[in-house]
């Protein structure tokens, strides 16, 4: 029973880092292109969006979803301690505690591996949404430094006045 309990808390605890380390390798991936990508070369925002928020979900579902991998190795904790205390059909303190500090491990895991990844994904979705924003100033700067056409000023002189006016 105890290869039991220390493989379930090697397996949620294991689970648990190898997603923070995910998302962390994802948020510094992601810093990196931020800083290099140069919103004026995007035709399309939509492609630049596409291309900005790209593994952001990863991140987001992490976060998401760590307590919930902490509480199934809390309900995991429990029910191997309950099972032992029911096979030994004794109840000594030490089994109980060792169980149930199996349950709070992972539950504390959980909820640390969360909350870094929620402002992770907070503060890269705000770096989305400047570098959208940088993409539609330069966009309409562009739209409103067009010249306007001669050859259409001929043709409608009302353009003619607003040019005057």
């Amino acid at each position: 029973m105890l290869t039991l309990k220390t493989s379930v808390e090697f397996a949620v605890l294991g689970l648990l880092l190898a997603l923070s380390v995910l998302a962390v390798a994802i948020a510094i991936e992601r810093i990196r292109f931020y800083r290099r990508v140069n919103v004026a070369s995007y035709a399309s925002r939509a492609k630049l969006e596409k291309e900005l928020t790209q593994s952001l979900t990863v991140i987001g579902t992490i976060a998401a979803n760590a307590p919930y991998v902490g509480l199934l190795g809390t309900v995991l904790g429990i029910m191997l301690t309950f099972q032992t205390l029911g096979l030994e059909g004794q109840m000594d303190v030490q089994s109980i505690m060792s169980g149930l500090s199996l349950a709070l491990k992972a539950t504390a895991a959980g909820i640390a591996v969360a909350i870094p990844c929620v402002a992770l994904n907070n503060m890269l979705r705000r770096r989305v949404r400047e570098r959208l924003y940088e993409f539609d100033e330069i966009h309409e700067n562009a739209k409103t430094a067009q010249p306007i056409d001669d050859s259409q000023s001929m043709m409608n002189p009302s353009l003619n006045d607003q040019r005057r006016g």
